[in-house]
Parts: structure tokens; sequence; C-alpha cells
């Protein structure tokens, strides 16, 4: 049997397992309690935060039946229903993905907004997430506004994208609006390691800082690299391995680099590049970790308490 991806395998199914999102985790689950509902959610964020995920959490919240199948509308979702169980295995009839940027056009805006006129097959609500919403063409989006006004009682919309500037106001103002945040260094390394151990991985922590660093904030990205640090490392996962695999420079390149500008030795600097060529390292990633660290610095000559714990030693 295949193995799962850790992002797959790993993926939130509560809103108590989602990480670095308490601002939407309260507000949502707030509304749920207090049976105080939307007909539509907008999701913003970068890539890989959390936008499907809290979809299909709304989606098991909004019908879970319990596990005796006569329960209520809930913020905690059973996980063992028909509803919960369905969903998460992404055939749930009354749970529907639609992804924008392949079905962007007014007619397929049109034959889906004629299907939400119909009752739910089984559920409490028929919920539509359409992801990456902003792809929608102008027409398609004039199509939708008169039902995202006033859907039907039994509908509920659920929209995300990475790029709500796209958005038209006229769509903004019908819909509840949650940005959702990037995933700070530190929260991504603490699952890192607590998904590692589960996995019974060996890992060094400098190691997942590393990964947390590329993945931008992005848990998704962050889960996806470590899958291929574990099969690069083909044993403990290393820091040495990850920067390798990444194409990753060491702080001390960048101490190296920022004496020989201080002390204007071009040939110094000329010897680190090849160094680095030779050793096949991103020189545009190399100028991300020199200008953060830059800008590190200058934020350490203004406010000298402010040096974090990941601080390059020279």
């Amino acid at each position: 049997m295949t193995a799962l991806a850790l992002a797959r395998k790993w993926r939130p199914k509560t809103f108590t397992e989602l990480l670095g999102q308490d601002h939407v985790v309260k507000a949502l689950t707030h509304a749920l309690d207090q049976g105080r509902l939307h007909h539509a959610w907008l999701f913003t964020g970068t890539r890989g935060v959390g936008k499907t995920t809290i979809a299909r959490i709304m989606a098991k919240a909004l019908n879970c039946t319990g596990a005796d199948g006569k329960g209520q509308m809930t913020s905690k979702p059973c996980g063992k229903c028909q509803a919960c169980t369905e969903i998460d295995a992404g055939r749930f009839v009354d749970y529907i993905e639609m992804d924008a940027a392949s079905n962007r056009g007014v007619d397929e805006m049109v034959a889906l907004l004629e299907k939400a006129a119909y009752a739910p097959s089984s559920a409490r609500y028929k919920v539509y997430m359409i992801d990456e919403v902003h792809m929608l063409t102008s027409h398609a989006f004039n199509s939708m506004l008169k039902t995202l006004e006033e859907p039907p009682e039994h509908v509920k919309f659920i929209l995300a994208t990475t790029d709500p500037q796209k958005i038209p106001v006229t769509v903004l103002s019908r819909c509840l609006q949650f940005n959702l945040k990037q995933m700070p260094v530190p929260v991504i390394v603490e699952h890192l390691q607590a998904v590692l151990q589960s996995e019974s991985v060996s890992t060094e922590v400098n190691a997942l800082r590393v990964i947390a660093k590329a993945a931008q904030g992005s848990m998704r990205d962050a889960l996806s690299l470590t899958d291929q640090a574990i099969a690069y490392a083909a044993g403990p996962v290393t820091e040495a391995a990850v920067r390798t695999m990444l194409g990753t420079i060491d702080d001390t390149y960048l101490i190296k680099i920022l004496d020989a500008l201080q002390a204007k030795d071009g040939k110094t600097l000329n010897d680190i590049a090849e160094e680095m060529g030779l050793g096949s390292m991103s020189f545009s990633l190399a100028l991300q970790d020199l200008a953060s660290l830059l800008h590190k610095i200058a934020t350490a000559q203004l406010v000298p308490n402010s040096v974090l714990d990941d601080w390059p030693e020279a």
C-alpha cells in the first residue's frame, strides 16, 4: 500500500488541530456554537496555510450528526458520522469543491448555481467551496451576485483565494472575510518535530528550522519538504542534508560575505562565490538570507533586545 504524503496524512480534521489560525478558529467556533451563521465566507492567504482545510472542517461542523446520528450542528465535529467520514474521504455528495482556475467561465458558474437550488441529498446544508475564486471571469462573478446575497436556506458558500485584490468589491461585501496568517517558524518547527516523532524519524532541530524558513509560512510546503528530506537523507534528517537538498547556505557563509564586503575584499568574495557554485548552492536564496541577516543587524542596532534565538554566530 502506498504511503500517504505527510501533508495529506497530517491534514487537520478539527478546529483544535488547526495551527496558527487562532483568530479564525475563535470566530468560526463561536458562530457555530451560537448558531449565528453567515451564508458565505471568504478565506484569504498564501498557499498552504489552511484555506481548504478550514472549508472541509466547516462542512463537517455544519453537517455533523454525531456518532449516534442524532447530533446537531457543532464546532467539534465527531469525525465518525457519515457526513464527517465521507467529507474526509472526499466523497460527500453535498460538499462540492470547485477549482475556479479550471472552471472560471459563466457557463460553469450558472450550472453550479442551478444545482445549488436543489435541496441536499442527505445533509443539513449543501456546501460549495470555490477555490482560487479570483480566477473567475467578470461575467461569472456577476452571475453569482444574486445567489451569493440571498442563497437558499440550505446552501452555504465558502470561497478561497490567494489574491483577494482581484475579487470584485460586490462579491467581497457579500462575504465574511478571514485572512489566514503565514505560519511562524517556531510553530512549523514544533509541528514538524511532533510529526517526525510520530513517524519514528530521527532529525536535528536545526534541519527543521531550515525547512521551516524555506516553507515561507506554508505548513503544507513544510510537510512536503520534510517528505523530500526524509527520502533524500535515507536516514536521520540532518541540517547538512537539508541544506544540500535545498541549495541553501550555512550562516557562516553569510558572515564571511559581510566581513569581505566590509573589508572591500573582492578576491575573498569571488572565492566564496566559486565555492558556492561548486557546492550547487542557490545564489538567489543566498541573497534572500543575506537581506534577512542585514535586516536583523539593523534591527538589533536600533532595538538590542530584539535579537532572536536563531541569530547566527560569527
